[in-house]
């Protein structure tokens, strides 16, 4: 492209410098479905091994179809770099792999996915990684946890169920203050927010949600900002500082900017580190189902907000419907933060509680005809679904509590559908929802 483009409709299908495939000039991307590259010599294979040259080792690392997504979605982010790794689950992991270990902290917001929260309380905690719970509704309570092993703060722009937005800027603020970058999962948030904007230094998505949305693909991607010295205090951030043993004592905060010109050694930790130990790998395969929802994500963001605006109107004067959740349904300080952080749309996902309570909660959601009853978001079909007896259903009450989830909550996720099917099937099944008691749903 002549001209650098900063509107997310063009950048979601012309992002990076991919045009054409140079062997065929093919416009669509090819699945390079490879495992390996021949290299040119014995020293290009050397160079490449050392770190002192980038390209193609071998696709658990890279590969040519997961790099034209990863250029577009850093783009789509504002971020310099970007690793497509095999599940949002996945990129979650590697954020906090990436800058902690044994013995450190990172301090997380309340308001988190189910399964980030049981990754995070469970498994991390067995590798002895503490996770350290602040409520966002103040952002000083992230400052109040911070000790000298604290190396992260995360959050998630429009976390769900609570589907309170996240205070980012007021966060990260806090956190350049420590020298301790704010990780940001903007997974329910793609085009109408973009947290590297407001501060966040690290942006990761769930790609299967709407940027993929269409329900086809699992994925994930880690965007390094840039915007972050990880090298201004070495204590801080000694993964970055210290000598990297499995590569010949580098210092990643040091090499990376020097072999690359870019300040991207999160990026390329994440990659040549995790995903070469781990293998958490994204399948070409994957990676251009993606790309094909990438293209339309900014189209679609547009409609799923422009339809979830009109349903909130509709929920809020329905006799069956106790409470509403949404980003601009909160107190003001919380509310305008959906003002703030939320451009062009105020999110996708609407949250419900039901007069009947957890019976009332059942019976809607088995008198859907047009919903989808799935655990995912971000579809561009509509879907629905009890967290508490699914997605949530392994967090104690405690934790449901501090998630925004009481056992009558439904989760929206309004689809692209054309909004009088979408409102004619929430009103039939709202009306059937006080009629008669359903057994529990397994």
């Amino acid at each position: 492209m002549t001209k650098k483009r900063n509107n997310p409709e063009t950048i979601a299908i012309h992002g990076g410098d991919y045009r054409s495939d140079p062997a065929t000039n093919a416009v669509a991307v090819p699945i390079y479905r490879t495992t390996s590259y021949k290299f040119n010599n014995t020293e290009h294979a050397a160079n490449l091994f050392a770190l002192k040259e980038f390209g193609n080792i071998y696709t658990r690392i890279m590969n040519p179809t997961n790099d034209v997504l990863e250029k577009r979605v850093a783009a789509l982010e504002g971020g310099l770099s970007c690793v497509t790794v095999s599940s949002g689950q996945t990129a979650s992991t590697f954020a906090v792999l990436n800058v902690a270990q044994a013995g450190d902290n990172i301090v997380s917001s309340t308001d988190l996915y189910g399964g980030t929260v049981s990754l995070f309380t469970h498994t991390l905690s067995k590798l002895g990684i503490e996770i350290r719970y602040a409520d966002p509704s103040n952002p000083e309570n992230f400052e109040k946890l911070i000790d000298d092993k604290t190396r992260a703060f995360y959050g998630e722009t429009l976390p769900n169920p609570y589907l309170r937005v996240f205070p980012i800027q007021e966060v990260s603020d806090i956190g350049r203050k420590y020298n301790i970058p704010l990780i940001m999962d903007n997974t329910a948030a793609p085009v109408i927010c973009r947290p590297i904007e407001h501060g966040a230094a690290v942006v990761i998505h769930s790609l299967t949600k709407y940027i993929g949305g269409h329900g086809t693909a699992v994925a994930g991607s880690i965007v390094d900002s840039g915007n972050f010295d990880w090298t201004a205090d070495p204590k801080r951030q000694p993964l970055f500082n210290e000598p990297d043993n499995s590569y010949g004592g580098v210092i990643w905060g040091k090499a990376v900017p020097e072999l690359t010109g870019a300040n991207v050694p999160f990026a390329v930790r994440a990659r040549v580190c995790l995903l070469r130990d781990l293998g958490s790998a994204l399948a070409p395969d994957n990676a251009f189902a993606i790309i094909q929802g990438l293209e339309t994500v900014a189209l679609r963001m547009r409609q799923h907000c422009a339809n979830a605006e009109y349903v909130v109107d509709f929920l809020k004067k329905h006799k069956e419907v106790t409470k509403v959740i949404y980003s601009t349904e909160h107190d003001k300080p919380i509310a305008n933060r959906a003002k703030k952080y939320l451009q062009g749309g105020n999110g996708p996902m609407i949250g419900i509680e039901l007069k009947g309570g957890i019976e009332a909660g059942k019976k809607f959601i088995e008198s859907l005809k047009m919903f989808y009853h799935v655990a995912n978001i971000g579809d561009a079909r509509s879907l629905a679904i009890h967290p508490a007896s699914t997605t949530h259903s392994q967090l104690n009450e405690k934790e449901l509590a501090a998630s925004g989830v009481t056992q009558s909550y439904v989760r929206l996720c309004i689809g692209i559908e054309h909004i009088d099917d979408i409102i004619e099937d929430l009103d039939q099944a709202l009306n059937k929802s006080s009629k008669g008691n359903l057994k529990a749903v397994s």
